[in-house]
C-alpha cells in the first residue's frame, strides 16, 4: 500500500489525500499510479458518486512533480514520463463522476494542471497557483493547453514565460477558483459541493462530463505529442538537470 496517498469516504463521496506534507505533497510516479488505479476503481463503483482530491498539511495541495525523481532523466526517459502523464490526465478526463479539488495550499506546475482538470475548485485566501516549470528548465506543454482553453493565449503566454504564482484572489477573479472560504472550511465546502453533485442524475452527469472531454480531446492529443518531442529535446540538452541542481543548492542554504 502506498502511504503517500490516502483514501477515505464520506457517504457516497470518495476522498483522495496526497500525503507527503514534508515534500509539499509533490508526487512521484508510484503516487500517480496509485491515484490512477483509484480513479478507475471509483469510476466503476456504484457506491461512489463524487470524488474530492486534497493534500495533507496546510502548506500545499501539491508542488507538482518531485524534482528529485525527474533530475536524472535523459530524452528517452522524458518521453516515457510524458506518456505516464498522459495516462494520469486521461484518467482524470475520463471520470464519469464529478471531481472537486479542495485546495489546502499551493498548487504548482503539474499540480496546477491537475487542479484545473477537476470540475470545481475550493480554496482559501492563502492559496497560490501557477506554472513555474520554466524556473526548473522544464518547458511547458500540457500546462499551456489547459490554460489556453480556460484563459486564452495572452494570459497563458504570460504565466508560462514568467513562471509566477497567482494568489487566490487573482485565480478567483479569472475563474480558476470557484469558491474562497476560510482555511479551516475548505474541506467542508468541498464536501458540501461534492454531496450536492453526488445527488444529481448520474446519466446526465456522465454525459455532460463525456462531452467536456470530447470538446477538448484534439488539444489533449496534440499537447501530448508535442510534449514527447519537446521534453526529449529539453532533457537531452541537460538544461533541466542544471536548473534543478541550482534549485536544490538554493534550498539547501
Amino acid at each position: 500500500m502506498n502511504e503517500d496517498v490516502l483514501f477515505s469516504s464520506h457517504g457516497r463521496v470518495a476522498v483522495i489525500t496526497l500525503n507527503r506534507p514534508e515534500k509539499l505533497n509533490a508526487w512521484t510516479t508510484p503516487m500517480r499510479e496509485t491515484i490512477i488505479e483509484a480513479l478507475e476503481r471509483f469510476n466503476d463503483d456504484e457506491g461512489v458518486a463524487a470524488i474530492i482530491m486534497t493534500g495533507a498539511g496546510n502548506r500545499a495541495f501539491s508542488a507538482g512533480q518531485d524534482l528529485s525523481e525527474a533530475h536524472d532523466f535523459d530524452g528517452a526517459r522524458a518521453v516515457v514520463w510524458v506518456k505516464e502523464w498522459q495516462r494520469y490526465y486521461a484518467a482524470l478526463r475520463g471520470l464519469k463522476k464529478p471531481l472537486i479539488m479542495a485546495l489546502n495550499g499551493t498548487a504548482a506546475g503539474s499540480a496546477f494542471q491537475v487542479a484545473l482538470l477537476g470540475d470545481i475548485r475550493v480554496a482559501h485566501p492563502g492559496v497560490r497557483m501557477g506554472q513555474p516549470e520554466i524556473n526548473a528548465g522544464i518547458p511547458s506543454t500540457t500546462g499551456p493547453w489547459i490554460m489556453n482553453s480556460m484563459l486564452g493565449m495572452s494570459r497563458t503566454i504570460e504565466l508560462t514565460l514568467t513562471g509566477r504564482l497567482m494568489n487566490a484572489d487573482e485565480c478567483h477573479r479569472i475563474g480558476l477558483i470557484h469558491h474562497i472560504v476560510d482555511e479551516d472550511k475548505v474541506f467542508d465546502k468541498a464536501l458540501e459541493i461534492a454531496t450536492e453533485l453526488a445527488a444529481k442524475p448520474p446519466i446526465a452527469m456522465r454525459l455532460d462530463k463525456q462531452r467536456f472531454a470530447e470538446m477538448t480531446e484534439a488539444g489533449f492529443v496534440d499537447c501530448i505529442e508535442a510534449g514527447a518531442r519537446i521534453q526529449r529535446e529539453a532533457y537531452d540538452s541537460g538544461e533541466p538537470a542544471r536548473m534543478m541542481e541550482e534549485f536544490f543548492a538554493k534550498r539547501a542554504k
